[in-house]
């Protein structure tokens, strides 16, 4: 009998990927809710979204007959409704509260300093309707201010004085509610610290700002035991700043890659979070061999999938099912047709514009068999505006991926670069 997979807004993509792994015929893949209402809302209640999940899968379960296992691969909403559903199934899951800690970077920050103090940079909570915000501030100019709850590097503001942080607080003020009172509804869901109950979804938090290397360990928490099936990083390519790409097996040194993986073992086990996926993202300053984490995600990357493919031969959808399941999961290791692989950016600066044209079926064939393996996802049309492109940052417009892999790291940036080269876009001035 097969058993019954459900996905929050689960993508064609995903579900090709999903049919791959090594047990797909004794399960069964069920998109839940979809992307558009999930991932894409103009405004969204956590709480409305929750019952409608509850709804589908009431009258799926109809016609299938069970839930064995729910999943997320997406950021909040789906990655909070996730452990709030399994449990009324009795399946497993991370605990609500561990997820929480991950999901609120306020909170996340203060539960990091108990566990993994070497590692933080300076923070501190930002109330943005206050009277006085800016007095609030402990920190020196320059730093980083954000929500603790948004998408990406929406509404996220270097200040470097007092002007640059209040205009950042009246766009915050008009903003900041799209997730941040759905996210006080999931809050609702756990007992509240204090401190964490007064630094709401509608807060920012301040924080040192960071730079050096990025790296991002990716594993499982099963039964207690701490397993990471791989590392990535985002290597720093001077002067040239659009060249934004995930490099798989990371080429940072072992040392640090260790480090990395102590820091979210200590920090995983500290919240009690098991019976999950994670990805953690760190920066490494080469100079000062100072390692800084950025953040926790608790789930499975979905961006990793293809390059875990091209060089292990696995999609890491398999210990996400293996977890989700309540299986010990396991991954085979450099399997794959390439000793490494990156998903890159296909950037544009950000000004607003009218997609005129994109690359044609044929050409973006020609560019697969001349670089075997690429595989490349716009995320434009002609007749789209770019303002218009859900969930983008403030530096520029991303406007489709590259999958590629290579014998090197060193071939990894020349076929990016000659892919950039040969993708043919156009576009026309918005008036």
């Amino acid at each position: 009998m097969s058993r019954n997979i459900f996905i929050l807004a689960l993508e064609e993509q995903q579900r090709k990927e999903l049919e791959t792994l090594r047990h797909a015929d004794e399960l069964s893949f069920h998109g839940l809710l979809d992307v558009e209402t999930l991932i894409e809302p103009e405004s969204f209640s956590f709480n409305r979204l929750l019952e409608q999940a509850r709804q589908e899968l009431k009258q799926t379960t109809g016609s299938v007959g069970s839930v064995d296992a729910i999943i997320a691969h997406w950021d909040f909403p789906t990655s909070v409704m996730v452990p709030i559903l399994c449990k009324e199934y009795n399946i497993p899951a991370p605990p609500l509260e561990s997820v929480l800690k991950c999901e609120h970077k306020y909170w996340s920050r203060v539960e990091q300093k108990k566990a993994i103090p070497e590692h933080v940079p300076d923070f501190c909570s930002v109330d943005p309707f206050a009277s006085d915000p800016l007095g609030q501030v402990t920190l020196d100019y320059p730093f980083w201010l954000k929500p603790v709850k948004a998408f990406s590097s929406q509404l996220g503001f270097k200040i470097e004085n007092a002007e640059q942080f209040y205009t950042a607080i009246e766009e915050t003020r008009q903003a900041i509610h799209h997730f941040g009172d759905p996210f006080n509804e999931a809050l609702e869901h756990v007992d509240l610290p204090p401190e964490i109950r007064q630094a709401n979804g509608n807060t920012c938090i301040a924080e040192q700002i960071i730079s050096g290397r990025q790296g991002a360990p990716e594993g499982t928490m099963f039964q207690g035991e701490f397993n990471v099936h791989g590392v990535f990083d985002q290597p720093v390519d001077k002067g040239a700043t659009l060249f934004d790409r995930l490099e798989y097996p990371s080429s940072m040194p072992e040392g640090v890659q260790r480090r990395m993986i102590d820091a979210s073992k200590r920090f995983l086990e500290h919240i009690g979070f098991d019976h999950g996926c994670f990805n953690a993202e760190f920066m490494w300053d080469e100079e000062s061999d100072q390692l800084w984490l950025v953040e926790f995600n608790t789930r499975i990357s979905q961006s990793h999938s293809e390059m875990f493919i091209m060089v292990d031969g696995m999609s890491n959808h398999e210990v996400a099912i293996d977890i989700a399941l309540g299986q010990r999961p396991s991954m085979v290791n450099r399997q794959g047709q390439f000793p490494v692989a990156a998903k890159c950016m296909i950037p544009h600066k950000h000004e607003d514009a009218i997609v005129k044209r994109v690359p044609s079926q044929q050409e973006l064939l020609e560019l697969r068999e001349r670089f075997p393996g690429t595989l490349i996802k716009l995320d434009i049309e002609p007749g789209m505006r770019l303002s218009d492109l859900p969930n983008q940052d403030s530096f520029s417009y991303h406007i489709g991926t590259i999958y590629l892999g290579a014998d090197s790291h060193e071939k990894l940036r020349e076929r990016y670069r000659d892919c950039l080269d040969a993708l043919h876009f156009e576009f026309d001035a918005v008036s």
